[in-house]
């Protein structure tokens, strides 16, 4: 071969591994969700701009007894998909701008107790990234859409608007590709894993979306979307801009609950879906909490005002970026960071939950699995353990009781039978008035609680004899234990034996409790009754058109077995049903209230209303709570949540108890920062007499009776210098996302505020009975023979001075 050939040769290999890689290159540089070099990074360190803030906030509230309460960052990060001039009406947003004004408009969020109605000493101080998403991603979830929708007949594409196709969406069936792109922004490939199992910050994240509804239509099958993925997005004239409704409307049901634009991921991350809908759904002749067509902006209002064709549309894209903003702190509020449903305040380590059915027939089990009404326990138990936290052992078992061998429970349930008239138009367009019989769960709580321990013993002790011992102690002794005492065997924390003050209180008496079984110490149980009812009125109910009514202490769910009973909730134009033959999801929905204090989505806390007020637009998604909904799983985002509402729990206790042992310390200043006559302290006129004491608690310059000893100011100083150092790294490990550390973090702060309040307020009886120095009496004088004595004496003695000056008188 001639060496020109040879040359030739090689160049051509060459240009044909040139032109290989480039090929291979561009394929793998035209595939979605594919992180390159240079990809932005999701920024977590917001902390280190706030700390001073936080740290500041908390030497306030701890050295002044401000009312000012514990700041904890908290990041919500939001995705705008369809908002670079890609999507629908090639609308387009800036993410600095919408990111600034959230920041003014809604900084701060403190969340509340649903139970007690207070807020919690607790502030969330909101930080917020907004990411825009790229081309590729907004293709990839068109294509996934489209080829979801399934048609669903016809609606109004507005209030007042013409009949259109629909189309609904399994949001389950799409729910792959948001957990792709939550992976891709975030870099969080491990996303099925739990907060504490990561060991790393985890998000949460807010996709708003913005489709192209003309590019997605379903019954255009010449859009080849792939083709779109990198390709140049058309501009659109006046004209395409007045069809991109499509002439059609979807939207999503999640696992076949109730037709919504927004749902809750089983992630760590919620959908809202500006292109959807509009959707209506709500409670039948009641405004509070509907969702109607104008409940979410819609994009087509900012591009036609009023239907004119487009103006200057500045003013309109300033009400847009105000209603999306007032849109996502409505999800912060009940959805990331919610109000706490119970504030259980306990530390135990075992936490047993008896699932014990009170049937009253024979005619089938719920227990026996691979029915359409069967219980799954297992299943129940692998969500409630995500609910907890680690190094707490939960067991859960089940157990049957024909309820005609417990007299009292059967009485119980035949007294919680209650009526309440319904005025409804039928056909006729008439009201028709009739009585709704509902269980009444309030009156059924006193008498199943009673029960719980006796029927959970039997139970656990059929499951596991090993487990009975663990949780329950029988003592047979004869003498009477006083309640406060006996703190190996109640169910009672340890520092409850510091209560009495040097053994001088009397003693409360509390009611022995009747049986000789006791929980160990240690051990929360949270009894379950589901009462499994045959032969009652079909449409028999629990109040408020539930199936589950729940306390902090115990659950009750209705069974039974109609078909189904139609609800006073509508969505769009069909009734809601409920189904009392199917108790999973109520049990489980009582579950996660009573164990991790979470609040129903649609509830919140009004101090205005003095009552939780719903609102339904977030009662659909992942999670089982409520007439719109429909699985029995929940979500992790609300999972994290269940985690925080137990450290918040314990800090607002403890910040609480701190509170009230400063002003006991204050108030014992207070009183005792006089003489023992009552007079004001003397001194320097230039010093106020709070100077003066605190010149003799640390200096001792002065001689003024010291009302308490100088130990217990340094040993409050100290205490309060190392809480302030905990509290800071507590916010610090709450805004990682580090549960299990700020779990024992919050743990360790409760504690050592029980064991100081005990210390304070020995040191402040003991001191108190010191600077008892006299005492003044206010007595009515007494008659006797004295005072005629002293008034004879005082007689004689005018009598002698007046012989005495008449005698020596000079002229005498």
């Amino acid at each position: 071969m001639k060496p020109s050939q040879r040359f030739i040769l090689l160049i051509s290999h060459a240009l044909i591994l040139t032109l290989s890689q480039l090929v291979f290159q561009s394929e793998s540089a035209r595939e979605a969700f594919r992180r390159e070099p240079g990809h932005p990074l999701w920024h977590h360190g917001a902390f280190l701009d706030v700390r001073d803030s936080v740290r500041s906030d908390v030497r306030h509230m701890l050295h002044s007894r401000a009312e000012v309460p514990f700041q904890v960052p908290l990041e919500v990060n939001i995705v705008l998909i369809g908002f670079n001039g890609d999507g629908g009406y090639r609308y387009v947003m800036d993410p600095h701008k919408l990111e600034e004004f959230l920041r003014v408009s809604f900084s701060t969020y403190r969340p509340s107790c649903q139970e007690t109605g207070e807020p919690l000493d607790i502030e969330h101080h909101i930080v917020y990234n907004v990411y825009p998403a790229g081309q590729p991603e907004l293709i990839s979830l068109e294509k996934a859409l489209k080829e979801a929708m399934v048609p669903s007949g016809t609606a109004r594409e507005a209030e007042y608007g013409r009949e259109v196709p629909s189309f609904d969406v399994e949001a389950t069936a799409v729910e792959h590709m948001f957990q792709r792109l939550y992976s891709y922004i975030f870099d969080m490939e491990g996303g099925g894993y739990s907060a504490m199992e990561m060991d790393r910050p985890v998000p949460n994240a807010i996709f708003i979306i913005n489709f192209d509804k003309v590019r997605m239509d379903p019954r255009n099958k010449e859009i080849d979307l792939e083709n779109l993925l990198f390709d140049k997005v058309s501009q659109l004239t006046e004209e395409d801009m007045k069809r991109q409704e499509g002439d059609y409307i979807y939207r999503y049901r999640y696992n076949g609950g109730g037709a919504s634009q927004v749902w809750l991921a089983s992630g760590r991350f919620v959908v809202i879906d500006l292109s959807a809908g509009p959707c209506t759904y709500g409670k039948i002749e009641t405004e509070e909490g509907s969702v109607s067509h104008r409940t979410l902006p819609r994009i087509r209002n900012v591009m036609f005002p009023g239907g004119l064709a487009p103006l200057n549309r500045q003013i309109t894209h300033d009400i847009f970026v105000g209603q999306l903003s007032s849109l996502i702190s409505t999800t912060v509020e009940h959805v990331i960071a919610p109000d706490v449903r119970f504030e259980t305040v306990d530390m135990t380590t075992r936490l047993l939950i008896p699932i014990i059915i009170l049937q009253n027939h024979n005619r089938y089990n719920i227990m026996e699995k691979g029915h359409n009404y069967s219980i799954d326990i297992e299943a129940i138990e692998r969500e409630v353990k995500k609910l907890v936290h680690d190094g707490q052992e939960v067991v859960i078992i089940g157990g049957l009781h024909p309820l005609h061998r417990h007299e009292k429970l059967a009485i119980a349930v035949s007294k919680a039978m209650r009526g309440h008239s319904v005025q409804e138009t039928k056909k006729d367009g008439r009201f028709h008035v009739h009585t709704k019989t509902y269980l009444d769960g309030a009156i059924l709580k006193e008498e199943m609680e009673r029960s719980a321990d006796v029927l959970a013993a039997g139970l656990l002790e059929v499951a596991d004899p090993s487990l009975s011992s663990k949780f329950f102690l029988r003592q047979h002794w004869t003498d009477e234990s006083d309640g406060s005492s006996d703190s190996i065997l109640k169910h009672k924390p340890l520092w409850a034996t510091y209560g009495s003050k040097h053994g001088k209180d009397k003693k409360k008496k509390m009611p022995k409790k009747e049986g000789d079984l006791y929980r160990t110490y240690g051990t929360r149980v949270i009894p379950v009754f589901v009462l499994s009812l045959a032969d009652v009125d079909p449409h028999l109910l629990m109040e408020d058109e539930s199936l589950v009514w729940t306390s902090n202490d115990v659950v009750i769910v209705l069974q039974h077995q109609s078909e189904k009973i139609p609800l006073s909730y509508v969505s769009e134009t069909e009734r809601r049903h409920a189904f009392p033959s199917q108790a999973q999801r109520h049990i489980l929905a009582g579950i996660a209230s009573a164990v991790g204090g979470l609040s129903a989505p649609y509830q919140k806390a009004s101090h205005v209303h003095e009552r939780p007020v719903v609102d339904w637009l977030w009662a659909t998604g992942c999670h089982p709570f409520g007439p719109f909904s429909n699985t029995s799983q929940i979500s992790q985002m609300l999972q994290d949540v269940a985690l925080r509402n137990t450290i918040y729990a314990r800090v607002d206790s403890a910040l609480r108890r701190i509170r009230d042992t400063s002003e006991a310390v204050q108030s014992f200043a207070a009183e005792y920062l006089k003489t023992p006559l009552g007079e004001p302290v003397k001194g320097q006129k230039n010093k106020s007499s709070t100077e003066l004491w605190l010149e003799k608690f640390y200096k001792k310059t002065t001689n003024l009776p010291e009302p308490y000893p100088h130990e217990l100011v340094e040993r409050l100083e100290k205490y309060l210098d190392s809480l302030e150092e905990q509290l800071v790294d507590l916010s610090s490990l709450l805004y990682d996302h580090r549960l299990q550390d700020a779990h024992l973090n919050s743990s360790e702060i409760l504690q050592s505020s029980m064991f100081t309040e005990q210390y304070v307020d020995r040191v402040l009886v003991t001191e108190r009975e010191k600077m008892k120095c006299c005492e003044i009496e206010y007595k009515y004088p007494v008659h006797s023979s004295q005072t005629f004595i002293y008034g004879g004496i005082l007689i004689a003695g005018f009598l002698v001075y007046f012989v005495v000056i008449f005698f020596s008188s000079p002229v005498r």
